[in-house]
């Protein structure tokens, strides 16, 4: 099969959505991508650029995504969060994951960054196995927290001042 991995354009972005929203099917959660095409190609192509994304193009499709963009370690410094690696369901399989990911390792490899890291559902083994081949260490032991919007706001709210 014959693929090119490439930096992400902004008249990418429709395609990338699509994968997003396949990712979410996926997950269990097809009614919780709120992000536009606007929105992608404004965050990611306005400066100050929100992310980087990597695509994966066969013949004129996108069939796969990586999406980074950085952080910061109190305990390593300069770090980058892969946000989302997808393959669209036909390709897994096909190589272009491990294409992916070498190009977000390389990239940043290429930012000096002391750690990359990302979050993998717990039942998703096929990810998990195929991380660890790669020697990522998936952390079983640490939990997600996060706070949504209707959270952010209620905190607020509840906040003594």
């Amino acid at each position: 099969m014959e693929y090119t991995i490439r930096e992400a354009l902004p008249e990418d972005m429709s395609q990338v959505l699509e994968l997003v929203h396949e990712l979410a099917v996926f997950e269990k959660e097809p009614n919780e991508v709120e992000v536009t095409v606007g929105d992608l190609v404004k965050d990611g192509f306005s400066e100050p650029k929100k992310f980087r994304c990597f695509v994966a193009e066969s013949w004129t499709a996108i069939v796969g995504m990586a999406l980074v963009y950085p952080r910061y370690s109190t305990w390593k410094g300069p770090v980058i969060h892969l946000e989302d690696l997808i393959i669209t369901e036909k390709m897994r399989g096909s190589g272009l994951g491990t294409a992916l990911l070498n190009k977000v390792v390389q990239y940043g490899h290429s930012l000096g960054v002391k750690r990359i890291s990302w979050e993998v559902l717990d039942w998703n083994e096929p990810a998990i196995n195929f991380y660890e081949s790669k020697g990522a260490k998936v952390m079983r032991d640490w939990d997600v927290v996060q706070l949504n919007e209707r959270g952010i706001e209620k905190f607020l709210k509840n906040m003594k001042g």
